[in-house]
Formats: C-alpha cells, sequence, structure tokens
C-alpha cells in the first residue's frame, strides 16, 4: 500500500520542499494552498488551490484518512509584515480558523496525527531583551508574553492540537519553527525574513557601496536551513513524542554578522546603514536540548554552508529579474 500524505501550505516555501521530499519517500501527497509554489512547479499528485478559511473547502481537501498530515498553511511573513501591527487581525482571523477547520476535519475523518507548525514568535518578549543571552527553552512558554499578535495565534493554535490529543486521543505533533531559510522562499515584496532579505541586498549592491539594516544590527537570531528543517519535522511527525519541541539552530548570530556573513559569500566589501525600522525582539536563539534529547537528533549544518546556496538562488533571481526589466 502506498502512503498518502496532506501538505496544508503546500505553495509556499516550507510546503513545497516537504511535498517534493514526501515523493522522494514515496508517498502519494496532495498540496493544497491558495497559490501554486511561485519558483517551480508542483510535485504533488494532487495539488489544489483552495482557502482553508472556508469549511466546505477542508471538507473537499480532507476527504480521506491520510497517512500523514502537514498543517503548515499560515498567514506570515518577515518582521516587516508581522510587527508593524498594521495586519494583525488578518493573521489573527486567517490562521486561527485555519487550525480549527484542520484540526476538526482530521478528528472526524478518524486521522489520528496531525504535524502543526508553531513558531519561535511565541515565546515571552521578557526572556528575549539580552541580545546575548536569550532563553527559548519550550519550557519557558509560560507566563506566556510574545512579542506580536502572530506568537499569540501560534500560542493558541497549539493549545488546540494539544487538546485534540487529550479530548480525542489523537497523537498530533506540534514543532516550533526558528527562522527557516533556503532556495526557493520568498525573498522581495515585503513578506521575506532576514536572510532572504540581505541576499536581495547584497546581491544588488556594488562592491564598497551600502545596504541599510534594520535598527543597530546587534539583535541575534539563528537561521535554520529548509533541508534540516525537513528533517526535524519528519523526525517529529514519525516519533512518540508530541511536542512541543524547538526546530532551530543554535548557531546564535547578530544580524550586522548576518550581513558580514553574506557579503563574504558575494565577495563584496559593505557598508552597514542602520535606519530605523521593525525588528522584533532583541535576542532569539533555539535551545536544542529537548529535541536532541527526545528524538536523539539535532541541526547540525552551519549557517555559512546554507547561506551560501540560498545567495546562489537569490543572485539568479536578481539578476533575471534585471534581465527582464532591461
Amino acid at each position: 500500500m502506498v502512503k498518502t500524505a496532506l501538505v496544508c501550505g503546500g505553495g509556499g516555501f516550507i510546503g513545497s520542499h516537504l511535498v517534493r521530499r514526501l515523493k522522494r519517500e514515496g508517498f502519494w501527497v496532495r498540496g493544497v494552498d491558495l497559490k501554486f509554489p511561485e519558483y517551480g512547479d508542483t510535485e504533488a499528485d494532487d495539488f489544489v488551490v483552495g482557502d482553508l478559511r472556508r469549511q466546505e473547502v477542508c471538507e473537499r481537501i480532507i476527504d480521506r484518512r491520510f497517512d500523514e498530515v502537514y498543517q503548515l498553511a499560515a498567514d506570515m511573513g518577515g518582521a516587516g509584515y508581522i510587527f508593524t501591527g498594521e495586519h494583525d487581525a488578518d493573521i489573527m482571523h486567517n490562521s486561527a480558523t485555519i487550525n480549527l477547520n484542520v484540526a476538526d476535519l482530521a478528528h472526524k475523518r478518524n486521522i489520528r496525527r496531525v504535524f502543526y507548525s508553531s513558531s519561535a514568535c511565541m515565546y515571552p518578549a521578557y526572556n528575549q531583551e539580552d541580545p546575548d543571552n536569550p532563553n527559548c527553552a519550550e519550557s519557558s512558554a509560560y507566563p506566556a508574553a510574545p512579542d506580536s499578535e502572530y506568537g499569540w495565534e501560534k500560542l493558541f493554535s497549539e493549545r488546540l492540537f494539544l487538546a485534540y490529543n487529550r479530548n480525542f486521543g489523537m497523537e498530533n505533533r506540534v514543532a516550533r519553527f526558528h527562522n527557516i531559510f533556503g532556495p526557493q522562499g520568498t525573498w522581495d515584496g515585503g513578506k521575506e525574513k532576514a536572510p532572504a532579505a540581505i541576499c536581495r541586498k547584497v546581491a544588488l549592491a556594488k562592491d564598497n557601496s551600502e545596504i541599510e539594516i534594520w535598527g543597530d544590527g546587534l539583535q541575534t537570531r539563528s537561521f535554520l536551513y529548509i533541508d534540516e528543517c525537513l528533517e526535524g519535522v519528519l523526525r517529529l511527525t514519525r516519533s512518540d513524542f508530541e511536542g512541543p519541541v524547538n526546530i532551530g539552530s543554535d548557531e546564535m548570530v547578530s544580524i550586522n554578522q548576518l550581513v558580514d556573513i553574506v557579503a563574504a559569500i558575494a565577495g563584496k566589501k559593505l557598508h552597514k546603514n542602520h535606519i530605523p525600522g521593525p525588528q522584533g525582539v532583541r535576542g532569539r536563539n533555539s535551545d536544542n536540548r529537548l529535541i536532541e534529547e527526545k528524538l536523539g537528533w539535532r541541526p547540525s549544518q552551519t549557517l555559512t554552508a546554507g547561506l551560501e546556496q540560498t545567495y546562489e538562488w537569490i543572485e539568479r533571481q536578481v539578476r533575471s529579474n534585471h534581465s527582464k526589466a532591461a
């Protein structure tokens, strides 16, 4: 019997990569999203363009008992989208509605296990004020005080999927993603995250010129390459541990250091022009002690190795766009 999988959010960055990975494992895969993948054709056996906020669409999509369901669909983006406050109502309404629909339909179809992608944005802001010593251990989640409404919605939806475990005997799995990046991710338009935005700025900049950086650049983060993310997702989904657990790198860098790494990859000497802009918390880093204890695994690829592949891809997109505009 061929195993079946459903990837909600299969047109997005992580979802399209996950579809490809599941196909390599021999799964029959259905993807669903508001749009097809932006950079290349989907590899899903069946791909439905549909709005998971609508219950009738969910009923059409979740029409059988899939072996594995991955709920990645959400209204999301980088700091320029999440932290301005202008999109809070949409973010909370859209993502919560999707999760309510998927959790309920999976239960009614007797699907035992759904993987849910939460985010490190649900961690308390008060534990992330020191850029050199952030606390993002899974146990630090409460008392809750996320730094954004996006984080509050993620926290609610974690509790939703785990409540279905307790009340209905489901075996849902919850992971908290820390800044996933890689080729074929959003790199312009306002929803891109820091690695993609910086790769784009460096690709566009001339040697010995300057690029703009939001804030003083001393805020810290960790960034996880897409292949490592998928490995963590599959290991957690197929494990006996429900989570929540961090899926992220613990190689913490400042945004200034991130710029320096990308500039070195590009072979450019660049100056940083620090300007006002949304920054989020001052420090964030994945604490990987629990995932190593429970799954016997933790991400190991270096940030530089992932950025080399990502920069090469984004530089090609930038060149292609320029040639089309010329």
